[in-house]
């Protein structure tokens, strides 16, 4: 249920607030707005009026928020976002059926894109719109329905549905191994590319080859893609997921160096808030992506 008319402010009172808040003068906010700037004090005033309360102040020259103001534009800007993202999401698909998806970079890339077009063969309806975001985030303050998560079932009120477990395989160029090393304590004795964000990797892994208490140092990456690129031209081992290097594997421009898959640091998962009832868009998603993972394929 909407709030009472009185404490509706008009969206072009808004509009100038937010804009005079962010610019400090109306004359700079009339100039974006393509507005007089008696225009814009008006809209300023009967916000004012409407809302009973001083919301900016002058100081020589600018305006300044009060304390009020500086409350309520935040609130403002977080509306006027909310109803331009969706006033986009109706632009791009004007009969309905927009799906916007959070993804993790390289699961996004390497392996749900080259996908998609399957699903919107399934589904021509749905327009899917995709950002990167890589930690978790509160469903109810950004504009996303679902999103791809990584680690365990710990999305805090979010359903999960596991789409695969993670396996790495320790790999690197042609040009640094003839052929994969013939004991896991062979790869010690190598440059060992790391990942920051993936720090005790390289001992998880060797802990299960039987190698326990090692915590290797190395070149350190931020990205799967710049520390793939990185061991195709041989700066070292790189400890990566199956699922990203498997054009990398078939070409050749990258070899095992200890030809044993381990387990990674988690599963991924689609998740999507709980208390918000599903749209037919993200359940055509759900049954099609469950489609994409035969059991067979979850395992090397």
């Amino acid at each position: 249920m909407l709030a009472p008319r009185r404490l509706l402010p008009s969206m072009s009172s808004l509009v100038a607030f937010e804009a005079v808040a962010r610019l400090g003068t109306a004359s700079a906010a009339a100039e974006e707005l393509s507005l007089t700037q008696g225009a814009v004090s008006r809209a300023l005033k009967a916000l004012e009026e409407q809302l009973g309360v001083g919301l900016l102040v002058r100081e020589r020259q600018r305006l300044k928020l009060t304390p009020a103001g500086q409350d309520y534009v935040g609130q403002v800007r977080a509306g006027l976002s909310t109803i331009a993202q969706a006033s986009l999401k109706l632009r791009a698909n004007p009969g309905g059926g927009s799906l916007s998806l959070a993804i993790l970079p390289a699961f996004g890339v390497q392996w749900l894109a080259p996908r998609l077009a399957a699903f919107t063969r399934e589904a021509p309806g749905v327009t899917i719109n995709l950002s990167t975001r890589l930690k978790p985030f509160d469903f109810a303050t950004q504009p996303f329905d679902a999103a791809i998560h990584f680690g365990r079932e710990d999305w805090p009120g979010a359903n999960h549905l596991h789409l695969m477990e993670e396996f790495v395989l320790p790999v690197c160029a042609p040009g640094l191994l003839s052929q994969p090393l013939d004991q896991a304590a062979g790869l010690l004795t190598l440059p060992l590319l790391q990942l920051e964000s993936r720090p005790g990797a390289w001992g998880r892994y060797l802990a299960a080859q039987g190698i326990a208490g090692q915590r290797p140092t190395g070149m350190v990456f931020d990205q799967f893609a710049t520390m793939t690129q990185g061991a195709i031209h041989g700066l070292g081992v790189a400890l990566l997921p199956l699922f990203l290097i498997e054009a990398e594997l078939q070409s050749g421009r990258l070899v095992p160096a200890w030809n044993r898959p381990g387990g990674g640091l988690g599963s991924y998962y689609l998740v999507w808030p709980r208390d918000v009832p599903m749209r037919a868009p993200l359940t055509a998603f759900c049954e099609w992506i469950k489609g994409q993972l035969p059991e067979p394929a979850l395992h090397p």
